[in-house]
């Protein structure tokens, strides 16, 4: 009996229905038309969630302002434009709704826009026109459901987005991987020491001589200080030995704009809040005063107020008549400086060239062309030249230092957060900033660097090979570091750096004896001294320093100062030296090296930075005569009188001073007797000149603070001279300075002083002075031995 057929019942197939090739799948032979196909109904597990419906508002870009406010320059240092606010505002109102204040969705969304922000760019100023804001948002938007950002989907969590640069530097959009392609580009912050940000990397790289970096000053990055958006920019002009003329004056420009925003960052010149503020100024008897806020006046702002004291900030400079005057970038005035006394007293130089501060009072000349300069707009001057009258100073003093985590941070406070810095995301060397790569370079540099162990930079100065008695000083010191060879475990240096001049006269010059010949030849003797050491050679790394007496440059200026940077000493004199060097890596590694941890030797350029662990450290090298320079051109201040003009001068002095006095500097002398006297006992000539030398280099943020006609300079490479911000250690090889080592808000100063401390005269043959700096521990010394 033949049984109806049932019709058949349409396949549960999904439309457009793709075949599959693996046998665990049902493939039909031929295609299934679509039109016999009905929707599946999925289980109610499986039911896919409606999607948040969210009411959109008109969210005004002056509500959001304080959250904004919060999050980006708060929290990420970070500064919203009108247009930049206002995109954010109407991205919120649409996609958030009403719950973006009572539920927290506006703050989440502005948190990952400010992290993509960093990412994407190293401005701090956010801004709403470019492609950047825009890719980030349209990135963000992908990924916010009902006004949350949905966990799993194109936004990574611990990394915030991801993107990638096009051909023309602009976002293009997120990428899969799980590592931002930004962190390749130098110009983010990001280290660039040539390793991986991963562990294995870092367990490979075990010496930490494969974390130091020596960087020529003809390679260090030029970073112009924007005023208007207070933050560095790097440079957009390719620096050129020969510049226009308007680079020239960019020069000091640049050093006024650095000095000035630091000094208003001190807390001596913030306005007092409602809150009960202290402002600890400095007078002449050492007292403290906590009732003033200091406040600079414009040059400018001098005309028409006769009679009135003002604290004025400019560079000190020699008028065309002969007279000394105060210049700002608002016009000069002439200085009368006959009863004015320096703060502090014997503790710093005064030279035309430094940026300086003058409290006094100004008089003017009212038409009188004998009182002050010669102006040239008249009796009562004009802004933009020199102004009539004279300003009368009744003290002066330098800037107030800015320490070095003030500036970049590194200091980790309770709560494991970095201090606030004001540029912690500037990277001024090309090794990576604070914020990006200092947790890292930190937590390598404390297990690489451990406290019971020390890792030593050795520095020797006026190496004059053309002296025999100077190689007998350098083979002290070297065999001072030398293992012994039944030492398990030696420890050798970090680097040892040898400093010019390498001849005592201008060689190439035309002086007898100084010839290119002799110079090559003193070169090939300082390669014999060192193949006696290979082992120590072999695991260390020789830097070398020119002097003004060192090729080529002291072919034209026969010894005189020659304009800074200057190029290292050409190869062709130095072979001899690179070969014994390579010859102690074969003989000490044999044919499998061990890389990275083989002896090298590293020409650099005067100056020259030399960094460990990226912003972990920082030591600028510098060799010149600072302070002959100074004692023939800083200003004599005459002595104070006991009984005349004591009710007429004020009690205090306007100019602030640091914590750190001039009593409380760390000062290690070379036979000293009193390192650190009492108050009541007077200091020694050498100890006034450390002091004085320190602090004058290091609050003027200079290591030339001089005109160029004292101290010549390449205008597009005085960047390379700065010591903004504040370095670790400052390596000052002076022959007319003392040899010393002093600590200053938390930078090292070190003068090694010539390395034959014989004289050259044949006593005490082979007696050797350097210095020695702990990089672990920041501590330096000066060493003699025989």
């Amino acid at each position: 009996m033949a049984t109806a057929r049932r019709p058949e019942k349409p396949s549960r197939v999904p439309d457009n229905p793709i075949p599959s090739s693996s046998p665990a799948f049902g493939t039909p032979v031929h295609p299934i038309n679509p039109r016999r196909t009905a929707p599946i109904r999925a289980p109610p597990a499986l039911k896919p969630a409606a999607k948040p419906t969210v009411l959109p508002i008109l969210l005004p870009p002056a509500t959001l302002r304080p959250l904004a406010f919060r999050t980006f320059t708060k929290k990420h240092n970070l500064t919203l434009t009108s247009s930049a606010l206002g995109a954010l505002a109407t991205f919120i109102g649409r996609h958030c709704g009403s719950g973006w204040r009572e539920e927290g969705l506006a703050e989440k969304v502005l948190e990952e826009v400010a992290k993509s922000w960093k990412k994407c760019s190293s401005q701090v100023i956010v801004e709403g026109d470019g492609d950047t804001l825009r890719n980030i948002v349209r990135t963000l938007e992908g990924s916010m459901s009902g006004g949350r950002i949905v966990q799993g989907s194109n936004l990574s969590r611990q990394g915030s987005f991801n993107f990638s640069l096009d051909a023309n530097g602009h976002v293009s959009g997120p990428l899969g991987g799980a590592r931002p392609a930004l962190e390749s580009q130098s110009s983010f912050g990001i280290s660039s020491l040539d390793v991986e940000d991963n562990g294995e990397e870092e367990d490979l790289l075990t010496d930490p001589r494969e974390w130091t970096k020596v960087i020529d000053a003809l390679e260090q990055p030029e970073l112009v200080y924007n005023v208007s958006q207070r933050h560095f920019d790097k440079s957009t002009s390719k620096p050129t030995l020969f510049p226009p003329p308007s680079h020239k004056t960019e020069l000091f420009r640049q050093r006024y704009h650095i000095v000035h925003q630091r000094i208003l960052r001190n807390e001596t010149f913030q306005t007092p809040t409602f809150s009960a503020t202290r402002s600890a100024v400095l007078n002449r008897t050492g007292s403290i005063s906590t009732s003033q806020t200091n406040t600079i006046t414009p040059i400018a702002n001098l005309l028409g107020r006769s009679g009135s004291t003002h604290l004025l900030l400019g560079m000190l400079t020699v008028s065309p008549t002969g007279s000394l005057s105060l210049s700002d970038l608002t016009g000069a005035i002439a200085l009368d400086l006959q009863h004015a006394r320096p703060v502090p007293e014997n503790g710093a130089y005064f030279a035309p060239g430094m940026i300086v501060l003058v409290d006094g009072s100004y008089e003017e000349s009212y038409g009188d062309p004998t009182a002050g300069s010669n102006s040239t707009l008249g009796g009562t001057g004009g802004i933009g030249g020199t102004i009539g009258g004279k300003f009368i100073g009744f003290s002066v003093g330098h800037p107030p230092c800015e320490r070095r985590s003030t500036t970049v941070g590194g200091v980790v406070d309770k709560d494991d957060k970095l201090s606030g810095p004001a540029f912690g995301w500037t990277d001024f060397l090309g090794v990576g900033s604070e914020r990006a790569t200092g947790a890292r370079m930190n937590r390598i540099a404390s297990k690489l660097l451990p406290p019971t162990t020390s890792h030593n930079v050795v520095v020797a100065s006026d190496l004059h090979l053309d002296i025999p008695t100077t190689l007998s000083a350098l083979r002290t010191l070297l065999r001072t570091y030398s293992p012994d060879p039944s030492d398990p475990h030696p420890t050798y240096p970090l680097a040892i750096i040898l400093m010019g001049n390498f001849s005592s006269k201008a060689s190439l010059a035309g002086v007898p004896g100084a010839g290119s010949i002799e110079y090559k030849e003193h070169f090939d003797a300082l390669a014999s001294v060192l193949s006696e050491f290979q082992q120590l050679i072999a695991h260390t790394s020789l830097v070398f320093v020119p002097g003004d007496n060192d090729a080529w440059p002291s072919a034209f200026s026969a010894g005189a100062a020659t304009p800074l940077p200057r190029k290292p000493v050409p190869a062709l004199f130095t072979n001899r030296i690179r070969r014994a060097v390579a010859e102690a890596n074969r003989e000490v590694w044999g044919a499998g090296k061990a890389k990275g941890k083989e002896g090298e030797v590293i020409w650099t350029s005067n100056p020259s930075r030399l960094s460990w662990f990226g912003v972990k450290g920082e030591m600028a090298i510098i060799r010149d005569d600072i302070a002959g320079r100074l004692h023939r051109t800083s200003i004599r201040f005459g002595k104070p009188e006991e009984d005349q003009h004591e009710e007429e001068m004020p009690d205090a002095s306007a100019i602030p001073q640091l914590e750190e006095s001039q009593d409380a500097m760390d000062v290690d002398l070379h036979q000293a007797p009193a390192l650190n006297p009492p108050l009541n006992q007077e200091l020694d000539s050498d100890t006034q000149t450390a002091r004085a030398l320190t602090r004058t280099l290091l609050s003027q943020s200079h290591l030339s603070p001089f005109p160029l006609s004292v101290r010549p300079l390449h205008w597009d490479y005085a960047h390379t001279l700065s010591l903004y911000p504040l370095p670790t250690a400052l390596l000052v090889a002076d022959t007319d300075a003392p040899a010393f080592v002093v600590k200053y808000c938390g930078c090292t100063v070190m003068n090694p002083g010539p390395i034959d401390e014989s004289g050259g005269r044949g006593r005490r043959e082979g007696r050797a002075r350097w210095v020695e700096y702990d990089v672990g521990k920041g501590v330096g010394v000066v060493r003699s031995e025989e």
